[in-house]
C-alpha cells in the first residue's frame, strides 16, 4: 500500500473521529466496539483468529499446525496459505455480514502470526510458533503476513504479529513473570522477527504478551510500544493487549492499583485495542485526568485506518468473494501439500517407503491413529473432513491389504475404560502386531496435554510440559511393540521437540507429523507408501532431555536453541531425511566464485552444486548456515542466514543460486546494537547443519566457502 493511500485513509478516519464524543470514541477501542447509528459505523469485533485457517467461526480449511508449516521452509507455500486463509475469512464475512451477524471471530482482523522464539522445548504454545530460528521466523512471519493482507491499496484481512515480545512461558506464570533479558538476546533473537514483520511486510496490527519484560507489562510498555515500535521501527497500525492483560496490570503484576489506572497505562503506552474489559473503566480513566481525550482519539484514528484500509466503509473487490470460495477442494488441497512439505523423516533404515505389493498385513496401533483431535493442534476451525492416519493409511492400501487397529492404550491415562483394568488395550495392540507384516505407531500428544495455559488438561492446567517424555501409558506401548520383533514405524504426532531415545534406538522408521491438519492422515500414508519423498526439516532441536538444558524460566539464550547449544540433540534443527540421498558438492561465492566479491552492504551470492542419489524425484531444502570468524559477539556456533526449497530429478546433478542477505555481514554486541561481524566469514551450504550429529545422521558434510571483506 502506498504511503499516499496510508494517509488518504487516516485522514478519512480522522474526519469520522472528530465527529464522535469522547465516550463514543473510548467506545470503539473495545474489542467488541458497538455501533454508533448517528453516524453509520457498524459494530465491529476486532477478535478472530488464522493461526493455520480461519478459526473458530465453523467451517474452514484446516492447515497443519504453525511449526508444521515452518517445517516445510518454504514461505512461497506459507504466502499461498496465508492468501487462502484471507480468502476465506472475505467468503465468511460476506456471507455472515450479510445476515447481520457481526459477532467474535466474523471479522477480517486475524490475531495471527505468532512470530515468538520457540526458546525451550517445554513451552506447551511453542506449536504456534515457526521454531526457534529468528532468521527462519522472519522469513515465515513476513510470508504470511504478504500472503494474508495482500499487495494492493484494499488490504484483503489484517494480519497482526504476536506477542510483543520476550514471551514463551512458562504458561503457569505468564500473568505475572517478568522476562528479563540482555540487550545482546533481545535484539539478536526476541525482536528480530517482529522487526521484520512491520519493516518488510507492514503488519498492520501488533499484539503485546501477557508478560513484563524488562520490568514493564508488555502491553504498556514504554520501551516496547513507544520507543522500539513506533519510533525506531516506524510502526503505523494498531497495537491490542492480548485478552485480558491489562487486567493483569493491577491483579498480578501489580503495577497499578485499579482498572482504571492500568487502562490509562497501556493507553498512554500506545495500546489501541482491548482484549478484554478494562478499557471499558477509560471514561473512569479520563474523569480523573489519567488520559487525554486527545490519545482516546489517536487511539480511534488509528483503529478506524484500519477499517478505512480493509474497505468496510467504502468497500473493496473482496465484496465479491463468494462463499463457495470457503473450504473448497483447491484448499484442501494445498492443505495435504502443506502437510506432506512438512512432515520430517528422522530415520529411516530402508523399512519405508512401504510396498503394498509385498505386503499381506499392518498394524496402525497407538492413541493417535485415529485421533482427530491431533490432527488439528490448537486454534483451528471446523473441519468438513477428516482423514486420520488409519484413515489414510487404508485408502491407500486397498484392499489386498489387512490393516489390523488397535487403540493400544489411552493418551495419557492407564487405561481406556474406566472400569477396566490398566493397560486395556496393550494385549489387543501386540496382537495387532503379531500378526502383522509391519507396525505403523502412532504416538505423541494433543493440544489436551501441550497447549495455552487454561486450553490443556495436564495436571497443571498450564498447557506447558514438564519433560520431554511421551507419557507413561505409550512409552509401555512402545517398548512393548518393539519387543515382538516386528518391524516398528513410528508415526509421532506432537507441536514440539520430544525424547525420543528408545524409538530412535528400537524403531526402525520415525516419521515426525506434527499437527498436521483435518487431511494430514492422506498426508502421512501418502508418505508411507512412498508416493512423495518426504521433505520437511526440524524448525526446533531435538534434545535427548532436559537435563542440560537452563531453567525454563530463564530467558539468556546461553545453552539454548542450535545457535547456543553446546551439547549434542538427538536430531538438529534443520535435520530431515529423503527417501534417498541428496548432498551438496561444492559451494563458491558471487558469479566468478571469487570471495573478495562479496559485500557487506549487498550480502553475497552462493552457488551451491548438489547432486541426488535418489531414484525416484524429490524435493529437499537447501540451507546456508554463517559463522563470523572475527568476531567475539558472534553466537558460538553457527547461524542460519538463507535457505531454499529445491526439487531434484531422479540422480540429477545442479546447481542453485541462495542470496544472503547483507544483515548474515553483521552481529549483535552486548549494547545490543547490530555492528560489523568482522572481516571474514565461513559459510556452509547444505541439506542440514553443518555440525557433527547432522553429519553422522546423513552421511554427509556441508560445503563449505570462506568469504573475506
Amino acid at each position: 500500500m502506498t504511503k499516499e493511500k496510508q494517509q488518504n485513509y487516516t485522514e478519512k478516519a480522522k474526519a469520522l473521529v472528530s465527529k464522535m464524543t469522547v465516550e463514543e470514541q473510548a467506545g470503539q477501542l473495545l474489542f467488541d466496539a458497538p455501533a454508533i447509528p448517528r453516524l453509520e459505523v457498524p459494530e465491529y469485533n476486532w477478535w478472530n483468529e488464522a493461526l493455520h485457517g480461519v478459526a473458530r467461526a465453523g467451517v474452514a480449511t484446516s492447515f497443519p499446525q504453525a511449526i508444521a508449516l515452518a517445517a516445510a521452509f518454504d514461505p512461497e507455500l506459507l504466502q499461498k496459505i496465508a492468501d487462502v486463509v484471507a480468502t476465506e475469512g472475505r467468503a465468511k464475512y460476506n456471507a455472515n455480514s450479510r445476515h447481520g451477524d457481526r459477532g467474535i471471530y466474523k471479522g477480517l482482523t486475524f490475531w495471527s502470526p505468532n512470530v515468538n522464539i520457540f526458546r525451550d522445548p517445554r513451552w506447551g504454545r511453542g506449536h504456534e510458533t515457526y521454531g526457534e530460528d529468528p532468521c527462519l521466523t522472519s522469513r515465515l512471519g513476513v510470508a504470511f503476513i504478504r500472503g494474508l493482507q495482500g499487495d494492493g491499496d484494499v488490504l484483503k484481512a489484517a494480519a497482526c504479529a504476536k506477542h510483543f515480545a520476550v514471551h514463551s512461558g512458562p504458561e503457569a506464570l505468564r500473568h505475572k513473570f517478568d522476562a528479563r533479558v540482555s540487550e545482546k538476546d533481545l535484539w539478536e533473537t526476541y525482536i528480530p522477527a517482529f522487526e521484520a514483520c512491520v519493516t518488510e511486510a507492514d503488519v498492520e496490527a501488533v499484539m503485546g504478551a501477557y508478560n513484563r519484560t524488562q520490568g514493564e507489562p508488555c502491553c504498556g510498555s514504554d520501551l516496547l510500544l513507544r520507543k522500539i515500535l513506533r519510533e525506531k521501527w516506524g510502526f503505523k497500525g494498531h497495537v491490542v493487549s492480548d485478552c485480558w492483560a491489562i487486567r493483569d496490570f493491577h491483579e498480578h503484576h501489580h503495577v497499578t492499583n485499579s482498572a482504571k489506572e492500568s487502562a490509562a497505562l497501556a493507553l498512554n503506552a500506545g495500546c489501541d485495542v482491548n482484549c478484554g474489559c478494562v478499557y471499558a473503566q477509560l471514561m473512569d480513566s479520563y474523569k480523573h485526568k489519567l488520559v487525554t481525550a486527545e490519545k482516546i482519539a489517536e487511539s480511534a484514528v488509528r483503529l478506524f485506518t484500519t477499517r478505512y484500509k480493509l474497505g468496510l466503509f467504502e468497500g473493496s473487490e473482496f465484496d465479491k468473494i463468494p462463499y463457495e470460495e470457503n473450504d473448497s477442494p483447491a484448499h484442501n488441497a494445498l492443505a495435504v501439500k502443506a502437510a506432506e512439505q512438512g512432515i520430517v523423516l528422522l530415520k529411516n533404515d530402508g523399512v519405508l517407503p512401504l510396498k503394498k505389493e509385498t505386503l499381506r498385513s499392518i498394524a496402525v496401533i497407538g492413541p493417535n491413529a485415529d485421533s482427530r483431535i491431533a490432527l488439528k493442534g490448537n486454534y483451528y476451525g471446523t473441519p468438513s473432513r477428516y482423514i486420520t492416519v488409519l484413515e489414510g493409511i487404508r485408502e491407500l492400501a486397498g484392499n489386498t491389504v489387512r490393516i489390523n487397529y488397535s487403540e493400544g492404550c489411552h493418551i495419557q491415562k492407564d487405561k481406556v475404560e474406566n472400569l477396566a483394568r490398566p493397560d486395556d488395550r496393550l494385549a489387543e495392540a501386540l496382537s495387532a502386531a503379531e500378526n502383522s507384516d509391519v507396525v505403523i505407531l502412532c504416538l505423541g500428544l494433543d493440544e489436551t496435554l501441550e497447549g495455552e495455559e487454561g486450553d490443556a488438561g495436564n495436571a497443571s492446567a498450564s498447557g506447558d510440559k514438564k519433560d520431554l517424555l511421551l507419557p507413561a501409558p505409550q512409552r509401555k506401548l512402545l517398548e512393548a511393540v518393539c519387543g515382538t520383533g516386528k518391524p516398528v514405524v513410528l508415526c509421532l504426532m506432537a507441536g514440539s521437540s520430544m525424547d525420543l531415545r528408545y524409538a530412535d534406538a528400537h524403531c526402525r522408521g520415525i516419521l515426525n507429523l506434527w499437527y498436521p491438519g483435518a487431511q494430514g492422515g492422506l498426508a502421512a500414508a501418502r508418505i508411507l507408501f512412498g508416493e512423495v519423498s518426504p521433505s520437511g526439516k526440524l524448525p526446533v532441536t531435538f534434545y535427548r532431555s532436559t537435563d542440560d538444558l537452563p531453567p525454563f524460566e530463564d530467558y539468556t539464550m546461553r545453552g539454548r536453541t542450535y545457535r547456543y547449544y553446546q551439547g549434542e540433540p538427538l536430531y538438529p534443527f534443520g535435520y530431515g531425511l529423503v527417501y534417498g540421498d541428496v548432498y551438496a558438492e561444492s559451494a563458491c561465492a558471487e558469479s566468478a566464485c571469487a570471495a573478495e566479491s562479496a559485500s557487506a552492504e549487498s550480502g553475497v551470492t552462493l552457488r551451491v552444486k548438489v547432486r541426488s542419489n535418489s531414484k525416484t524425484a524429490i524435493q529437499d531444502v537447501l540451507q546456508v548456515y554463517v559463522k563470523p570468524l572475527d568476531s567475539p559477539f558472534a553466537p558460538p556456533n553457527h547461524s542460519l542466514c538463507a535457505f531454499r526449497r529445491v526439487s531434484l530429478a531422479a540422480g540429477e546433478s545442479r546447481e542453485f543460486e541462495l542470496a544472503v542477505p547483507a544483515r548474515a555481514f553483521t552481529v549483535v554486541d552486548d549494547n545490543g546494537s547490530r555492528v560489523s561481524g568482522g572481516k571474514r566469514y565461513r559459510f556452509y551450504a547444505g541439506f542440514g547443519q553443518p555440525d557433527a550429529r547432522t553429519e553422522a545422521l546423513t552421511g554427509h558434510k556441508s560445503a563449505a566457502v570462506e568469504v573475506s571483506l
